[in-house]
């Protein structure tokens, strides 16, 4: 079961995607599925991004082939936080900043929170995802050198693309994550390379903070990332859960 936001004819919905039709639901999923009645063709509908988190959790150093390979395992999860005004959806263009330096795009797998929960235990974590998506974590490499913490790296307005859509029960262990960029291959490995897998991420933020429904974690990406530039297209693969495609601007 596939799940998102799309904007139609008279606005802008949850949907259920079933094949090549998209079904309006009442409200966000996570509760349980109401559809309204109405449905729209899938190519009559712009996806947007497909959940409205109220936090973005990020994960660096995940993977043993990871981004900073010659850094050690880091022990416990490393993790950030994207605000929730840096969510963009597919085709929706990356702005890159002036002043912000490089900025590299980075294909990950993203988690995506069902109930609120607290202190979920490691054999319990997958009973409160919903579903997996695609995401693009999106940084400023230079802000990330020189600021000591990530914030302003991770964080400007839309650097965290998601999407196309949420599949709900989505066995993300061992998948292949791919990034493309301008059509050539960048990033290439399976979810299995993870350092920490998503039960263990999921149980280790939940100590941390309450997680919300429709909350996401990324779960770190692989070797492979680089710069982005006025005028590419980059597209985040993840088999199972399709493609997300950003064209890149100057901001």
């Amino acid at each position: 079961m596939r799940f998102g936001r799309v904007v139609h004819a008279g606005g802008t919905s949850y949907v259920e995607v079933r094949e090549q039709t998209a079904i309006e639901l009442e409200c966000a999923p996570f509760g349980g599925v109401r559809p309204t009645g109405r449905a729209w063709p899938l190519d009559s509908v712009r996806p947007l991004a497909p959940v409205e988190p109220t936090k973005i959790i990020g994960v660096g150093r995940n993977y043993h082939t990871g981004a900073e390979p010659a850094v050690a395992d880091p022990g416990e999860p490393l993790v950030f936080g994207k605000p929730p005004s840096s969510v963009i959806g597919p085709g929706a263009p990356i702005v890159l900043p002036a002043g912000a330096g490089q900025v590299d795009f980075e294909g990950e797998i993203a988690v995506v929170i069902g109930v609120r929960c607290r202190s979920v235990p490691r054999e319990r974590a997958l009973d409160v995802v919903f579903g997996c998506t695609i995401a693009n974590d999106v940084t400023s490499r230079e802000h990330q050198r020189s600021d000591g913490q990530w914030t302003r790296a991770k964080g400007y307005d839309s650097f965290c693309p998601l999407g196309p859509w949420v599949r709900a029960g989505f066995d993300a262990s061992d998948v292949e994550v791919r990034t493309l960029l301008d059509g050539v291959v960048r990033q290439k490995e399976r979810s299995s390379s993870m350092i920490h897998d998503i039960p263990t991420l999921v149980a280790w933020c939940s100590e941390v903070m309450t997680l919300e429904p429709g909350d996401v974690i990324l779960s770190g990406t692989p070797a492979g990332t680089g710069p982005l530039a006025p005028g590419q297209e980059v597209v985040v693969e993840v088999d199972g859960l399709g493609a997300l495609a950003n064209p890149v601007v100057a901001g």
